[in-house]
């Protein structure tokens, strides 16, 4: 039986755990380092009976056999903690971003060059079957080699988290480039298969913006009736199953972080380049997130929100079309794989689908393309630790 200790026990880590319930492995929680353990014992009383939680990292570290550790707090503290447990050599699951900043990415780069632990990093996409089969079918030859690709992420209404939420304050998550566009750098980077040059970007915040007062909460405001962005109206319009509670804050005031639509062109190694776009104002059939990957013989296209994949060949009349029935599962199916990852790593498994390599190159071209948009200047790669030297 593996026991496991978790960092951060909120939404994310706690549908994780389920996740790995169901995989029978006889994995089980020991311990915990949480703040709320008084609220998270009474609102989970069944799967924390026994475990003991703490307050101090090292404590639980040094106090508990552990035989892996995830990772799930608020993402200015990924690094920090993470640097822990990959001093202890321990199996890793650690969610995204693995930084927020260049200084806690140069710390995390230099800790995993002192490590042997197996890490685990949350991109779910790259590890989808959807992503996989693009993987399967570039490598195959049958488009060619890649040579030019646009990829998107028109994000659904759970968008409204960077806006009236906590997730608005860019000093806890680093922005929605660090915030969203990881994943989809990552999974860009895993089927383009090359290391890139750089990054140019620019971000806009047109929408999700106004004069209404800081800290303005919407139960609250005098405009719920008007304002389409308030929970009453959120449920009329039927984009929520029923009135969301209104303690949210107004994302049509001063102190609403984040932009609202940004993109990015990244070139690589071969001279090709990818365009990225990513939206958060989409709603129902308008969501979409996927890529258009072409090359000379052909072209993949897929997107996850239809759980299509389509390959057009471009010198015959062939088109194939791929479905997938992922729907309704975790990051359409990328969190079952991720689980089976974690748990070989537990089990002393090679696990290298989304290693910690592939997390930290993300989140330096993240923080590249953040930086593009306030210098309005191409960034240009260098490897991390030299970059942090001519800083």
């Amino acid at each position: 039986m593996s026991r496991l200790g978790v960092i951060g026990y909120g939404r994310r880590m706690q549908h994780m755990l389920k996740t790995i319930d169901r995989f029978k492995s006889g994995a089980t929680v020991a311990a915990v380092l949480d703040p709320r353990e008084t609220d998270l014992r009474a609102a989970f009383p069944e799967a924390l009976t026994g475990v003991a939680f703490y307050g101090d990292v090292d404590r639980m570290l040094d106090e508990q056999q552990l035989n892996g550790v995830l990772i799930g707090t608020r993402c200015t503290l990924h690094t920090p903690y993470a640097v822990k447990v990959l001093e202890r050599n321990l199996p890793l699951f650690l969610e995204k971003p693995v930084a927020t900043s260049w200084d806690q990415l140069a710390e995390l780069q230099a800790a995993s060059e002192r490590t042997t632990s197996q890490v685990v990093v949350s991109f779910p996409l790259r590890v989808s079957p959807l992503c996989e089969t693009a993987r399967q079918i570039i490598d195959s030859g049958a488009i060619g080699t890649v040579e030019h690709v646009q990829a998107v992420n028109n994000v659904p209404f759970y968008a409204a988290d960077y806006y009236h939420g906590w997730m608005r304050d860019e000093a806890q998550t680093g922005g929605l480039w660090l915030q969203k566009a990881t994943h989809d750098i990552d999974y860009l980077n895993y089927l383009i298969g090359q290391p890139p040059l750089g990054v140019v970007a620019m971000e806009s915040k047109t929408v999700f913006r106004g004069d209404m007062p800081a800290g303005l909460k919407c139960v609250d405001c005098w405009r719920q009736v008007e304002c389409p962005e308030s929970p009453y109206n959120l449920f009329r319009q039927g984009v929520t199953h029923e009135v969301e509670p209104n303690d949210w804050s107004c994302s049509f005031a001063v102190d609403t972080g984040n932009h609202d639509s940004a993109s990015a062109i990244i070139r690589y190694e071969s001279g090709i380049h990818a365009v990225y776009t990513q939206n958060f104002y989409t709603r129902r059939g308008a969501v979409a997130r996927g890529a258009t990957l072409v090359g000379y013989l052909g072209t993949v296209a897929f997107d996850w929100y239809k759980d299509e994949l389509t390959v057009h060949y471009h010198h015959s009349a062939r088109v194939e079309r791929h479905r997938f029935e992922s729907t309704g599962v975790g990051h359409h199916g990328g969190d079952e794989a991720l689980v089976a990852e974690f748990l070989n790593a537990v089990a002393g498994k090679e696990s290298t689908r989304a290693p910690l390599a592939a997390g930290i190159l993300s989140a330096q071209m993240c923080l590249m393309a953040r930086d593009s948009c306030q210098t309005n200047a191409f960034q240009e790669f260098r490897p991390l630790m030299a970059r942090q030297v001519v800083a």
